[in-house]
């Protein structure tokens, strides 16, 4: 049974792509209102995951229990957003225009647009075409689709890469308002200094789980105060085991 403080529980997940497992039995529980940080390198597994969870891709075996329904259940469809790592959005409509399409697409209120504008910092940008935008802008109007409607689960793919320490401090600002407001966020990344923002932490490596802890705990466990160090550690120990 599903514990009621997780948004997500996934048992015995497998995934194949062409004759590889990419998964071959994972277990994963993500903790209601909170950040939990989905780390590692490249070709892990982060993107598969995350599309197991919002019930776009194909497996082959396992659950996934999403807000209490399993994984792209139609009526998830209002309560779980998903931004992709590509653009999302219509580079050739404003920021407003585009933030209209989607929200007539999921039903939400007209009065979402105004909000989620505020919400990322891009009313001064509203009726700019997307594809003026900087990186950094273009993914903010990612997010604030993503925002629309307010889900309750927001699944994010590598939202802040190619992106300068000063853009990426910003989105983390909005990721954590958004917990505080009691939305529960999944966000992808390498950039393993993004840890030290997230409540928990998820560290893949090769399709498994070689840590669900804090970033307090990472560091405790590893005795390592750099997150990159400490993710070595975790991988010379499973190494040696």
């Amino acid at each position: 049974m599903m514990n009621k403080s997780d948004a997500v529980r996934i048992r015995g997940l497998r995934v194949r792509r062409g004759r590889t497992d990419v998964f071959s039995g994972l277990d994963v529980d993500i903790a209601r209102g909170a950040i939990t940080g989905l780390l590692g390198p490249s070709g892990c597994g982060k993107t598969t995951l995350l599309r197991s969870i919002v019930g776009v891709q194909k497996v082959s075996g396992g659950t996934v229990t999403v807000l209490g329904r399993p994984a792209g259940s139609a009526d998830l469809r209002r309560r779980v957003a998903y931004d992709t790592q590509a653009a999302s959005v219509y580079g050739d409509l404003t920021v407003r225009q585009n933030l209209r399409s989607f929200g007539r697409l999921i039903g939400a209120p007209a009065s979402d647009v105004d909000r989620v504008l505020d919400a990322v910092g891009l009313r001064a940008q509203a009726d700019q075409l997307v594809s003026s935008l900087s990186g950094g802008q273009g993914s903010r109007v990612s997010l604030a689709v993503a925002m629309l409607g307010s889900p309750e689960l927001i699944v994010l793919d590598e939202p802040t890469v190619g992106l300068d320490p000063v853009l990426r401090a910003e989105l983390w600002e909005v990721f954590r308002r958004l917990a505080d407001e009691g939305v529960t966020l999944l966000v992808s990344s390498h950039v393993m200094d993004e840890a030290a923002r997230c409540d928990r932490l998820l560290l893949l490596r090769a399709g498994r789980v070689l840590a669900d802890t804090t970033p307090a705990g990472l560091r405790e466990d590893t005795g390592e105060a750099d997150f990159d160090a400490a993710f070595l550690a975790l991988i010379r120990r499973e190494q040696a085991a």
